[in-house]
């Protein structure tokens, strides 16, 4: 019996890889003991599915390289009916890893907001994790009230973001696996835009119990806050930690329009990232700390652009006009933001050099802020 359905990837990107990115990197079509071969950058994978019962599948997949006449990779699967997507994805990252050396993207999780309007003209929120596709979305919090800045933990298994729920802005940690959550930040004023430090012990916030908004640092062990930034004339928000845990990025209007700017974690002075272009912000930095994604602004429009932190070299990446919330793939490869298409908010990806662009699941409701999870650990 066939299940009728596809196993599908997202494109790669980079120079090492020219045909890989302008395909699917695996399409394998599930119809029983049919042998469906497609052949990207010279490979071609074959995948053979079958069941007995139609509540158990058999997959087998091989990759072979056409020119070598060379068998690349190989394996066996007995899966349910309900893990057939799940293999999919971890068949593309064994190919993906094959054809690359890095790993792939497929099997990772997307958290993001949707928001929608009811009939009495009232708005409902849900915070929402899927597949790396946007597929398959599930709900673990629903609000009347905004939620905001999903941020992954480091091990992928806790979120933390920000809910106005108690009539107020609140910062809360949730474990995914049971769904128990802690407020972690209930100042007076505003709490806000919280940043998983490297090792997953701290978060970066936004709080302005002092009167103004500023970058603090909470121990999340001891409770401990500590204060980063000092300027009582500007707003400091949208922190973001680079991948040695000793710096962290962050927004301000400090010189007199939203720039990003780089402190040390335990304080000192600011020094500005950014000059190209009035304004830029939400920074997110690459696995590798070389590159910042930010939102680039010019004339009134809003795009997804890249910096090279090494040269300050910048590369817009998107032709839309109302980008906002880059986050970087887990292997750099990718940066998944929300725009607009038809005034409603959507999820698209587009690969670090702005080769592939690729809108990202069908929701009917208006999404917006969405967190590319690392890899499962």
């Amino acid at each position: 019996p066939s299940c009728g359905c596809e196993m599908r990837s997202l494109p790669g990107s980079g120079a090492n890889r020219p045909l890989l990115v302008r395909s699917l990197l695996i399409i394998l079509e599930i119809s029983s003991g049919a042998e469906n071969p497609s052949a990207p950058n010279g490979t071609i994978a074959i995948g053979k599915v079958s069941s007995q019962d139609g509540e158990n599948y058999d997959v087998q997949f091989q990759l072979f390289d056409v020119y070598k006449s060379q068998q690349l990779v190989g394996k066996r699967y007995r899966v349910p009916a309900s893990g057939v997507r799940s293999l999919a994805h971890q068949i593309a990252d064994v190919v993906y890893e094959t054809l690359t050396g890095e790993k792939g993207i497929f099997s990772t999780r997307l958290a993001f907001v949707t928001e929608i309007r009811n009939a009495d003209g009232g708005k409902r929120y849900a915070l929402q994790i899927s597949d790396a596709d946007g597929a398959n979305p599930r709900t673990i919090l629903q609000s009347t009230q905004p939620i905001m800045s999903p941020n992954w933990s480091p091990d992928g298994n806790r979120l933390a973001y920000v809910t106005f729920e108690n009539n107020k802005s609140e910062v809360y940690v949730q474990e995914l696996s049971s769904g128990k959550r802690q407020s972690v930040a209930s100042f007076r004023g505003l709490n806000s835009a919280p940043s998983w430090s490297p090792d997953g012990k701290k978060l970066a916030l936004t709080l302005s119990k002092n009167g103004n908004p500023e970058i603090y640092i909470l121990d999340l062990a001891s409770a401990k806050l500590s204060r980063v930034t000092h300027n009582s004339q500007a707003i400091d928000t949208e922190a973001v930690w680079m991948p040695n845990g000793k710096e962290i990025l962050f927004t301000s209007d400090r010189g007199g329009r939203p720039q990003i700017y780089r402190v040390n974690a335990d304080g000192g002075r600011a020094e500005r990232v950014t000059f190209e272009g009035s304004y830029n912000a939400s920074a997110d930095i690459s696995p590798d700390g070389r590159m910042m994604a930010m939102v680039h602004g010019e004339n009134g429009k809003y795009h997804i652009a890249v910096q090279d932190l090494q040269t300050g070299a910048v590369q817009v990446l998107t032709e839309t006009g109302a980008d906002e919330s880059p986050s970087f793939a887990p292997n750099g490869s990718m940066i998944l933001y929300a725009t607009e298409q038809k005034g409603r908010g959507i999820l698209a990806a587009v690969s670090v050099d702005g080769r592939i662009k690729q809108r990202l699941g069908e929701s009917g409701s208006a999404v917006r802020e969405p967190a590319w999870s690392p890899f499962k650990k």
